[in-house]
């Protein structure tokens, strides 16, 4: 699932970085060296605060419009996006061992071919789960 989320942005008072929070996701909050490791440790909490969520069938609450938003001063705000497939494929790396059945055929030719099928249907799967988000 494709999220889009603003984030706010404020340098640390000793100038040793930036917080960095999303307003809409409760707790999701983090630090940076500078403006743009924030935008990516940010966007990596909210994908975490996300597929938690996911996972656990809790309620994700919508994007509040930026001029929505209680602005702290001195405070930036960016739009983040985060892809909690993408995300996933990146960081959940552990293999499920499943039995599937092929014709016979597939599989000598698959194997002819040294075509993985693990990969297939991996990848299968991935567009069947971005068909289903559209």
């Amino acid at each position: 699932m494709k999220y889009i989320y603003s984030a706010q942005f404020k340098a640390i008072e000793d100038g040793s970085g930036f917080y960095a929070r999303v307003p809409d996701l409760p707790g999701c909050i983090t630090t940076g060296k500078d403006i743009s490791d924030a935008i990516e440790q940010i966007t990596d909490a909210a994908g975490i605060w996300l597929v938690t969520a996911e996972d656990e069938y809790l309620e994700i609450p919508g994007p509040t419009e930026q001029s929505d938003l209680k602005k702290e001063a001195d405070a930036i705000f960016s739009l983040i996006q985060i892809d909690t497939l993408e995300y996933r494929a990146k960081t959940d790396t552990h293999a499920v061992r499943k039995n599937v059945s092929i014709p016979a055929w597939m599989s000598a030719l698959a194997d002819k071919r040294k075509i993985n099928c693990s990969k297939v249907l991996q990848n299968g799967l991935l567009a069947e789960f971005r068909k289903t988000e559209a």
